[in-house]
């Protein structure tokens, strides 16, 4: 490991608590920024991003570099040098300086020695989860910190049924566990790879309720094998992707009577026809008392803003991307805020009652997952398109509608 003996900062990096989606680890690097495995076509998206979408994605902050280091207990770490990533791409954030990063997962990726050492080191995982809760949300009483992990298939009990209400979300650490697994058995421990710097995009809500949504018709890229293509060709014929452009990935929902995050994963996404997503997007506007109407407007104002930008991006295709809606599960005047100006010419009164007047709740609309996205110009090979990505538009249009329609007490 990287010592102090070494002149460098050591920071800890733990695995994300709010992610909700996606098979890919995120990692917490600070309060304000997440890594994830770098992706050469979405570095390409981000670098050359639009200027009418970024306020609708993460801010991008840099590449760093990362290897794999295994201790004598099976325990992972993931070293990161910035200075070793300076010299290998030639791009740094400023923020970061000549830090080392440490990225540590503390939980076994190997099979169990049969030891006892397994339960030990899910023990220490589970404490150290739930302190990251904890230190992410203030309402530290309110939370629970006698949690079991679940194993696969994740959020499913004896009978397929998934238990709802946890104290954090277990999905993002499933996902930093298959990953850690797969780097562990694909490459050696000297094998650099590099990690995108994001923003954290939920840092500033106190219990973020995240909604994670596949948007779009189609989800495969244009490198997708045959087999791959056929693969999800099907789980969109089979899901609202087809009928709606839209499906729900995974969310999670706080509830003010219990203390407790509600969460759901992609496999109960895929399961819901047209009406059961209606009710699950009511479901995520539900904070166990009432629905929170106040968020309703904000949220859709900010669709139909990024809808009309969507609409004038020619060539690009946001295969395979999210969405992300978010918004405060703790209602309190502080987390109230005026319209942004760009949307105040937007705003249109409806029969909704607000919960603090004309001040409306903080709410944010993220697209994120760029990997399989393609446009005019992109570094990478791909079929070049013309006009707007009209599988998105069409599940923006959808998802506007359904939210009208909750809106207007439908």
């Amino acid at each position: 490991m990287v010592g102090q003996s070494e002149g460098r900062k050591v920071v800890l990096l733990e695995p994300f608590v709010h992610q909700v989606g996606g098979h890919m680890s995120m990692m917490k690097y600070d309060e304000h920024t997440v890594c994830k495995p770098l992706v050469s076509q979405e570095l390409s998206f981000y670098e050359s991003l639009p200027l009418a979408m970024r306020q609708f994605t993460p801010q991008y902050k840099g590449v760093i570099s990362v290897h794999l280091k295994k201790d004598s207990l099976g325990n992972l770490t993931l070293l990161a040098s910035p200075s070793l990533q300076a010299e290998s791409c030639g791009r740094l954030d400023h923020a970061i300086g000549d830090s080392a990063v440490t990225i540590w997962h503390k939980c076994k990726w190997a099979a169990s020695t049969g030891t006892g050492s397994e339960h030990t080191l899910v023990k220490r995982c589970h404490t150290q989860i739930t302190k990251t809760f904890k230190d992410s949300c203030p309402g530290k009483m309110l939370l629970r910190t006698d949690l079991q992990y679940h194993t696969d298939p994740l959020l499913e009990d004896a009978n397929g049924n998934q238990p709802e209400r946890k104290s954090y979300n277990p999905w993002g650490l499933h996902c930093h566990r298959q990953h850690l697994n797969r780097m562990s058995s694909k490459y050696n421990e000297n094998k650099l790879h590099q990690f995108l710097l994001l923003e954290n995009v939920v840092s500033k809500y106190s219990y973020p309720c995240i909604l994670d949504l596949k948007m779009g018709t189609r989800q495969h890229g244009d490198d997708a094998s045959e087999e791959k293509k056929a693969r999800h060709i099907k789980k969109c014929e089979q899901s609202t992707s087809a009928s709606l452009g839209v499906r729900i990935c995974g969310m999670q929902v706080y509830q003010v009577d219990t203390g407790h995050f509600l969460c759901k994963d992609k496999y109960y996404g895929r399961k819901l026809s047209p009406e059961g997503f209606r009710q699950a997007l009511r479901q995520f506007l539900c904070n166990g008392n009432h629905l929170r109407t106040d968020v309703l407007e904000p949220i859709i104002l900010q669709l139909k803003a990024l809808l009309s930008v969507i609409r004038k991006q020619s060539s690009y295709r946001f295969y395979s991307s999210s969405l992300l809606i978010i918004y405060d599960g703790l209602e309190h005047k502080e987390n109230t805020a005026p319209l942004d100006n760009h949307l105040q010419g937007h705003f249109q009164k409806t029969n909704c009652t607000t919960t603090h007047g004309t001040n409306h709740a903080r709410v944010d609309v993220r697209m994120i997952d760029f990997a399989h996205t393609t446009f005019k110009g992109s570094k990478c090979n791909h079929t070049t398109y013309d006009g707007p990505d009209l599988g998105y538009i069409f599940g923006l249009e959808n998802l506007i509608k359904i939210l009208q329609n909750i809106s207007e007490g439908k």
